[in-house]
């Protein structure tokens, strides 16, 4: 096991470089199940999750090549089979679900371990299958598997209850070779969802409307070569905004895209921290006095839920009375006990949490629940008094690809240290 060993209280300077978004990689990587010829994603980021997809990918006979160095994986899905995915492989991410829409589109029929994943929520694949339902597939969920079947997918209308940013992926994949069209509403609209169309459109499907709440796709009946860039980080790009806003220093970060970050932006900007927006970077200065604020996380284009940890530890250290309002997740809290370990004023009232601003962390030793919590960690740790141990990095390998080394380039005194269990 690994931890990370951080001595708090330096401020940072430098540049940093956001990687790929592992939340559009991994749906790109599923689609490549569609297409029978040679597919290629550069710029792709070498984190846990991604070589858990291509395992599961693996495992269903796809031929795939991780170019570590150049960061580049190149996948032929010629002579995947349709039996199911490895059970183990499936049940260690959620996102190994997303291999159900393209598999059933192409082969008419698959079944596949209920998913695993970060204990955030119950996190329920109902959309997804009722989405697939609607395509014409029988669906039957018993003894912790799911099974899909049609003979033929027929394009429908359907309508979300809810803009799942998974369900809405996974429609969309199996939707590419269903025979007429398929509109999706209230989807998802995510730029990892835009990513995905243009991933999709590069191979010959027939979509438009990604980005806005209704998607349509006309299905075709078979794709070509492609070579994708996918879209840069947000959520990583806002971890190191507000890294550079806690430890009250100033940091150019590479690879940030306005607009996908706008809601991020917006926050930091109403607390009071500066930041100068160039073509596709940002400096932000974290040096200012800052203001508390209240904030509810929303599906896109609202604040996402996957930066209200990281945002916790910013205001906790901020003078004053801040409220945060989970709306995505109802389990989404628990990095909260861990601040409070390290001195945090944490109240929390169902999905709200209240915050009372402290004048800084206390040094202790923490363990990361999930993935976007032991990113919290991380920054409360870089400005506590004192010496911060996190526990259970694991989570953060999945998300940040090493978040040790950037930080380290940024003048951060934190360490990877291996330890036994």
């Amino acid at each position: 096991m690994d931890k990370f060993i951080i001595k708090g209280g330096k401020r940072l300077e430098g540049e940093v470089n956001v990687s790929a978004a592992k939340n559009s990689v991994l749906p790109i990587l599923a689609a490549t199940i569609l297409n029978g010829n040679n597919c290629t994603v550069e710029n792709t980021p070498m984190l846990e999750d991604v070589f858990v997809i291509c395992d599961v990918l693996k495992s269903l006979r796809a031929d795939i090549n991780i170019d570590k160095v150049n960061k580049r994986v190149k996948i032929n899905t010629a002579n995947i089979f349709a039996n199911g995915a490895n059970d183990e492989l499936v049940r260690k991410m959620r996102a190994s679900f997303l291999i159900m829409g393209p598999m059933l589109g192409r082969f008419g029929s698959f079944k596949i371990s209920l998913p695993g994943g970060c204990n955030i929520g119950t996190r329920p694949i109902d959309l997804h299958l009722k989405g697939l339902s609607a395509l014409g597939a029988e669906v039957s969920v018993g003894h912790g598997y799911v099974e899909a079947k049609a003979k033929k997918l027929i394009g429908s209308n359907i309508y979300l209850d809810y803009p799942s940013v998974g369900a809405t992926e996974n429609i969309m994949m199996a939707a590419t070779l269903a025979q007429g069209e398929t509109i999706i509403g209230n989807a998802a609209e995510e730029p990892e969802i835009v990513d995905l169309a243009i991933f999709l459109r590069a191979m010959g499907a027939k979509i438009d409307g990604e980005g806005t709440d209704t998607i349509r796709i006309l299905g075709v009946k078979d794709f070509k070569e492609v070579v994708h860039k996918p879209i840069y980080d947000r959520i990583e790009a806002g971890t190191f905004m507000i890294t550079a806003a806690i430890t009250k220093s100033l940091i150019k970060i590479n690879g940030v895209d306005e607009i996908h970050s706008k809601p991020i932006i917006a926050k930091l900007t109403e607390m009071g921290v500066a930041i100068e927006i160039n073509k596709n970077s940002v400096i932000v200065d974290g040096r200012q006095k800052l203001n508390p604020i209240d904030l509810k996380t929303m599906p896109y284009p609202g604040f996402p839920t996957d930066m209200q940890a990281q945002m916790m530890s910013l205001l906790c250290t901020v003078k004053g009375t801040s409220i945060i309002t989970e709306t995505i997740f109802e389990n989404r809290f628990m990095h909260a006990v861990e601040l409070k370990r390290m001195g945090a004023n944490i109240k929390i009232d169902g999905r709200s949490a209240v915050i009372e601003g402290i004048d800084t962390f206390t040094g202790s030793e923490v363990t990361a629940t999930d993935l976007r919590a032991g990113a919290a960690l991380v920054l409360a740790g870089l400005t506590a008094e004192g010496t911060t141990a996190i526990k259970d990095i694991y989570h953060i390998d999945r998300g940040y690809v090493s978040i040790e080394k950037k930080l380290r380039g940024l003048g951060a005194d934190i360490e990877r240290v291996h330890y036994d269990k």
